[in-house]
């Protein structure tokens, strides 16, 4: 009798530390959206004026996550460090040009991760930043978005804007073409149409096949430039964009913290040094979120596909943007900065089972947090020597306690200072930011927000 029992608690203790889809209870599959350059310009994440109603559709079945942080706001770095489940300082990247596997050849991703635990593992659009992939992350080549776009006018374009420059003593080299553009054109024309009519593909082809499946689709839009088909600028009201609550630089803030807004300066007609135009200001805006709308569109064809072909019931979802965007308050534009607007990205994760569907929470999570999240959720081992911190618990029960904050960084370099980094540290009231010496760690500036 007493062998009996301690058998029977035995197993009982062996079920409780089996992780959920082990072999024998299937598998979750991963539905891994990424948006580059997306602010919480969502509707369910409370913004008016934004028309989103497919990924307002996905928040209705999972979590919004309301106050998300990135690591860096700007792509390699961020993208490196949520796929790494690594801070940038831990893997040295900082820059669109480092790859984390030239400093760190053994670091294991996150869909490297699933892969090794038996998952199929297939990347389609932006991913990794550009061409900065990884083999080693999926099971098949990861494919990169093929939409047609305006590859030949948009040369003749850059040809013809750069012989002007060049006439006008310019710099040519800051002519990218223009911000905006307005095609009479199939969403399927341009690179997110492309990506979400390729990913609804692979879907179909995974319908019957026994592995489970983690499948990373990633939209270019909204980044810059502002590229949509006619019909979703159509949604709103040219001359009622939301303007920012002020547009007037930060009072006492250190020079070298603010954005000069360079990477849209580099477009033709935007002024090089001042303020952005007024008129300017509000096509940047429509443009930014007509942009966002056909992004929303292409997420829901891949939504539909998802359901069509019976993944709904089975699938965990989630869907991030890389950082936040400064749509001209106080007077910046773009990312790189350690401020609110850049640092904000936004974050919708939806669990076939989850217990708390349907809502929001203004709960601290930062998108480090994503790869011990998933790991969690699908049942896999805790994959040791990541940074972040499951949020897996936030989806079954809102109420708990959670981080105290969250953390970024970013670079700087002046003549004066050397190379320097920022650190700031976002709490529920404030948002502190040091900025240190890269050579010895000396405090060369500070700044303190409620």
């Amino acid at each position: 009798m007493r062998l009996t029992l301690v058998f029977a608690a035995s197993f009982t203790l062996l079920l409780a530390l089996t992780p959920r889809g082990s072999a024998d209870e299937p598998k979750l599959n991963v539905l891994f959206i990424a948006v580059d350059d997306l602010k919480p310009t969502l509707g369910c994440a409370g913004d008016p004026y934004a028309k989103t109603s497919h990924i307002d559709r996905l928040a209705q079945r999972g979590t919004v996550f309301t106050r998300a942080y990135c690591q860096q706001a700007v792509c390699n770095p961020l993208r490196s460090s949520l796929l790494t489940g690594c801070r940038p300082d831990t893997i040295g990247v900082w820059q669109n040009t480092t790859h984390f596997r030239d400093k760190h050849p053994h670091l294991v991703t996150l869909p490297q991760y699933f892969k090794n635990h038996g998952y199929y593992v297939h990347g389609v659009g932006k991913i990794y930043h550009g061409s900065l992939t990884d083999e080693a992350s999926w099971r098949v080549p990861w494919e990169a978005s093929q939409g047609r776009g305006f590859g030949e006018q948009r040369q003749k374009l850059l040809a013809e804007l750069r012989a002007k420059a060049k006439a006008a003593a310019e710099d040519v080299t800051r002519v990218r073409g223009l911000p905006l553009k307005v095609p009479d054109v199939a969403d399927d024309y341009l690179n997110n149409g492309w990506t979400a009519q390729r990913a609804s593909a692979i879907l179909k082809a995974r319908k019957g096949q026994k592995e489970p499946f983690v499948l990373a689709v990633g939209f270019i839009k909204p980044h810059l430039s502002f590229v949509a088909p006619r019909k979703y600028w159509d949604l709103y009201e040219a001359d009622k964009p939301p303007a920012a609550e002020s547009s007037k630089p930060l009072q006492g803030a250190p020079a070298f913290a603010l954005t000069n807004s360079a990477e849209l300066r580099a477009y033709h007609d935007i002024p090089a040094t001042g303020p952005i135009p007024p008129d300017t200001a509000k096509k940047l805006v429509h443009g930014y979120c007509a942009a966002v709308s056909y992004m929303d569109v292409q997420v829901g064809r891949v939504l539909d596909a998802l359901k069509d072909h019976g993944f709904a019931d089975n699938t965990v979802i989630i869907l991030w943007g890389d950082h936040g965007w400064h749509l001209g308050d106080h007077g910046m534009w773009c990312k790189h900065t350690n401020y609110e607007q850049a640092t904000r990205a936004p974050l919708v994760m939806s669990r076939p089972d989850q217990k708390a569907p349907g809502r929001t929470t203004e709960a601290l999570v930062e998108l480090i947090d994503i790869y011990p999240t998933l790991v969690e959720v699908c049942g896999l081992p805790r994959r040791q020597g990541v940074e972040g911190h499951s949020f897996a618990p936030l989806l079954d029960d809102l109420t708990q306690r959670w981080k105290a904050a969250a953390f970024s960084s970013y670079p700087r370099s002046t003549k004066d200072t050397g190379p320097l980094m920022g650190y700031a540290i976002r709490t529920d009231r404030y948002r502190y930011v040091e900025w240190r010496k890269r050579t010895n760690g000396e405090v060369v500036a500070r700044e303190l927000y409620d």
